[in-house]
């Protein structure tokens, strides 16, 4: 019966799939597996070859940086010495305590890591040296942990002697080989390593040029000692150290002193990269080395693991079905797991705290500290809370509220160490419940650098960074404060501010660089701290001006005071490079003796005090008075407000004057000279002889005559009715515009702008501008005259000072002093001066033009004289140009 027999065997048939399906689904999922994991390889093979080569060129480039980088501490360490020996040049008698405090200027130990101390070497005469050399330490910095060195004879050692004669020869830092210092001699061998670089010290005076001067001027010798590995290790920070291992040596040194440096030896298999240092006489062999993390590669270990978890993944879900019930296992024993660990994390977490951590029991009885509290504490376990404070009535006050259930959060506080030593802490205490029992938890965190750092920054935001004095920001305050005290007690002793500004300082900063006009400061402020009572108050103000509040003196003591300093200034022989340097001071003073001065009121009589000083030939005291000289200056301070005004608004104006000619024809074609003015905002015109004065005193002029420059040559066309038929236009330049050196270059680029001739423009000079400084003044002139600008000679015979100049100005024009030309009627002196200054001037071939006529037998002497041209309010009266002129505007705004 086949259909019974069918129906048995069906069951039998099921029940066989089934291992069947499971083997087939396992085979599928290690199949899925293992083509996912050969895909994933050579993914990771490839990305691995690209990390490779990006590596090795990381690695390369590491090394080329490694050189310039080891030789930069060395080179800031050699700036020192110069330094050092510059100090030296300008004052050989420095004794210990000078000595320190030039180091400490110099702040070597954060300039350079590794550093050591810095110390001087006095050469002597030894007859037991039998006829050696001999060079013993004199003076160190700093003193502690370099006593002993004092009185060590280098003269001793054969190697660091010829070193030192080298640097002495060449007046070139000369460096040693690796040796260990004597102040870490209980150190490890690679703590104690160092070098010292050397620099010879010769008697005060310009640095010597020849080897025989150098010889014949030996003092003694500088020397710098820097630990190497601290000081490497600064210089190779980042991702040289980071990437790479290297290995030190001096080429020249001795075998067992030739390792400078060195973070292990290299493979054999490794691909070393070679590179040479050289400095102070010594060459360095660096061998480079990739570490082997650096070979690692994020991306190759990313497409590792991103593959072969998709791999799993696609495997694992072909096993899903087949395995649920032993993942759901896995994973709540896994879970199980996790949730032991976590309470002990959580205890673990808590001895690693940085903060300390202190529980107390009832009594107030230490139970229980952390890992961070028992190191800054030590042993305190069972030691009384209270006993951990400076100030027992501070924590029993906080234990009193944290225990009645409140809590004591964030006080500053001194906690005392079991050595005895004590610290800053930020200190929180709150009770707490333990097993049941009341408890007081205690956390503080060690503040102490915080607040160091925190003063640190107070002091460095009231003082100048470069000579260590009071900043203007800490002065001006200070003033108010003794101003704000002196309110209703002006019985109390009346004090004096002084002003002082350094004459020339600026010649220093331009021939021998800002770096010598700082050093220089540093001396001048040293100097002068010397000079200073108990309670005075000195402060760099900016530049080279300094202030001084005096307390509790009198004027007569306040004059003693200032001169004083005057002379310590004056005194300060300052040598840079071989060149020499001495600098004076000007002085301004105020007496403070009187109610209703304020701050402002005070700085600006000092001011001025200090510019009545200058102008009274500098180096010199003054006191402020309210003269007629301090009116002249505050009218001129305001006329300066003004005319900066005036330049800003545009509203400088311009008119002109014809020069004529003498012997005038029908067809004399047209010359003219601009001539400034100034509006005011009501419209009325100010001459220039109101405002001019305070441009030229500060420094105005050179802008005022850029602006007439550019104005007048912007609308060259429109100066004067004839239009473009101009001749000559006449321009002034003051003295200070034509010192600058980049006047011609401003002045023959407005010209090519604007298309305007250079055969028609003329350049009036004055005489006492011409001749007071030749060298600047020619150069000038010649530039101007090459591209064909003429150049005049204004105000000649002022001063009859320019007729030995003359031959040697290359001019085209003179113009004839007023002076002699308004009195030629009356004066045969003035008319004898006119005559030779045309026949001089004829003789070179020059225009001969007389200013200020004014009248009609003025104009008939000046023909017979030969005078070409003429000038005044007789021939011409000045008349606005025609660009500014009001018609000319209302036809510019249609």
């Amino acid at each position: 019966m086949p259909v019974p027999h069918n129906k048995r065997s069906m069951p039998g048939a099921r029940a066989s799939d089934g291992p069947r399906s499971l083997l087939a689904s396992r085979s599928w999922a290690l199949v899925l597996l293992v083509i996912g994991l050969l895909v994933t390889a050579e993914l990771a093979r490839r990305e691995w070859r690209q990390a490779r080569t990006a590596a090795d060129s990381l690695h390369r480039s590491l090394a080329d940086a490694a050189p310039a980088r080891a030789i930069e501490p060395l080179q800031s360490t050699a700036h020192i010495l110069r330094a050092m020996q510059t100090v030296f040049l300008s004052n050989d008698r420095l004794d210990q305590d000078l000595f320190l405090q030039y180091q400490e200027n110099l702040r070597a130990d954060e300039q350079v890591p590794g550093f050591v101390t810095i110390a001087y070497a006095d050469r002597q005469a030894d007859a037991a040296a039998r006829g050696r050399a001999v060079y013993r330490y004199a003076y160190v910095a700093p003193l502690a942990g370099n006593e002993r060195l004092r009185g060590i004879d280098i003269g001793t050692q054969p190697l660091n002697l010829a070193a030192l004669y080298r640097a002495r020869d060449t007046d070139a830092p000369a460096m040693s080989a690796p040796f260990p210092l004597l102040q870490f001699e209980d150190a490890s061998e690679a703590q104690a390593m160092g070098v010292t670089l050397r620099l010879p010290v010769y008697s005060r005076g310009p640095r010597p040029d020849s080897v025989d001067a150098r010889r014949a001027r030996e003092l003694g010798a500088l020397a710098v000692s820097v630990r190497l590995e601290p000081l490497l290790q600064h210089a190779l920070r980042g991702r040289i150290l980071d990437y790479m291992h290297l290995h030190i040596r001096d080429v020249d040194a001795a075998p067992g002193q030739s390792t400078v440096f060195a973070t292990g030896e290299p493979p054999a298999d490794a691909p070393v990269e070679l590179r040479e240092v050289s400095f102070g006489g010594r060459t360095w062999e660096m061998r480079l080395w990739p570490r082997s993390s650096a070979m690692s590669s994020g991306r190759t270990v990313l497409v590792a693991v991103a593959g072969t978890v998709i791999s799993v993944l696609l495997a694992l879900l072909a096993l899903s079905v087949s395995n649920t019930q032993r993942r759901a296992l896995e994973l709540g024993r896994r879970m199980s797991a996790r949730f032991s660990e976590s309470e002990a994390r959580f205890r673990v977490l808590n001895e690693l705290l940085p903060a300390l951590v202190l529980l107390a029991d009832g009594e107030g009885r230490i139970v229980y500290a952390n890992q961070a509290a028992r190191e800054h504490l030590g042993a305190i376990v069972d030691a009384p809370l209270v006993s951990l404070f400076a100030d027992p009535l501070l924590v029993g006050q906080a234990m009193a509220e944290a225990g009645s259930g409140g809590s004591w959060a964030s006080q500053e506080a001194l906690v005392v160490r079991a050595d005895g030593g004590m610290f800053w802490a930020s200190a929180s205490l709150a009770r707490v419940e333990v097993d049941g029992k009341a408890h007081l938890l205690m956390v503080a965190t060690d503040t102490s650098e915080q607040r160091r750092l925190t003063e640190r920054l107070r002091y460095q935001a009231a003082h100048d960074g470069l000579t260590d004095l009071c900043n203007r920001r800490e002065f001006e305050r200070r003033l108010q404060l003794a101003l704000d005290s002196r309110v209703g007690h002006m019985a109390t002793m009346p004090f004096v501010l002084l002003y002082i500004d350094l004459d020339q300082f600026k010649v220093i900063n331009d021939v021998s660089g800002h770096m010598a006009g700082d050093q220089l400061l540093v001396q001048l402020a040293h100097a002068m701290r010397r000079q200073l009572r108990p309670g005075d108050l000195l402060a760099r103000l900016g530049g080279d001006e300094f202030g001084l509040i005096a307390f509790d003196v009198d004027a007569s003591e306040a004059q003693a005071l200032a001169e004083e300093l005057r002379r310590c200034v004056e005194g300060v022989t300052f040598v840079w490079q071989g060149r020499t340097y001495t600098v004076s001071a000007s002085i301004g003073m105020v007496m403070i003796d009187r109610e209703g001065c304020t701050l402002k009121d005070l700085l600006a009589w000092a001011d001025a005090a200090c510019y009545l000083a200058k102008e009274a030939g500098r180096n010199r005291v003054c006191w402020y008075r309210e003269d007629e000289d301090t009116s002249r200056r505050h009218s001129e301070m305001e006329w300066v407000n003004r005319l900066r005004w005036a330049l800003e608004q545009d509203r400088l104006l311009l008119d002109y004057q014809e020069v004529l000619p003498l012997s005038p024809d029908g067809t004399a074609p047209v010359h003219l000279e601009v001539l400034l003015r100034l509006r005011e905002e009501d419209g009325g015109v100010v001459m220039p002889g109101a405002f001019l004065p305070a441009a030229e005193r500060y420094g105005l002029m050179p802008a005022v005559d850029r602006w007439v420059i550019r104005t007048a040559l912007a609308n060259f066309k429109r100066l004067h009715p004839s239009g473009g038929d101009l001749s000559t236009c006449a321009i002034n330049l003051s003295g200070a515009s034509i010192e600058d050196e980049g006047l011609a270059d401003f002045i023959l680029d407005t010209i090519a702008e604007h298309g305007v001739p250079a055969e028609c423009l003329c350049f009036e000079i004055t005489e006492t501008v011409a001749v007071r400084n030749l060298q600047k003044v020619v150069p000038v002139i010649e530039r101007l005259r090459a591209v064909g600008c003429r150049i005049a000679l204004d105000d000649f015979g002022a001063g009859m000072s320019s007729f030995c100049y003359l031959k040697n100005l290359p001019v085209d024009v003179i113009k004839i002093d007023g002076s002699f030309v308004r009195d030629l009627g009356s004066d045969p002196m003035s008319r004898a001066i006119v005559n030779a200054v045309a026949q001089i001037g004829h003789q070179r071939g020059l225009v001969v033009v007389a200013e200020w006529v004014d009248g009609e037998h003025t104009l008939s002497v000046l023909r017979d004289l030969g005078v070409d041209y003429g000038q005044g309010f007789f021939l011409h009266r000045p008349q606005r140009v025609v660009f500014q002129r009001p018609e000319d505007a209302d036809r510019r705004v249609a």
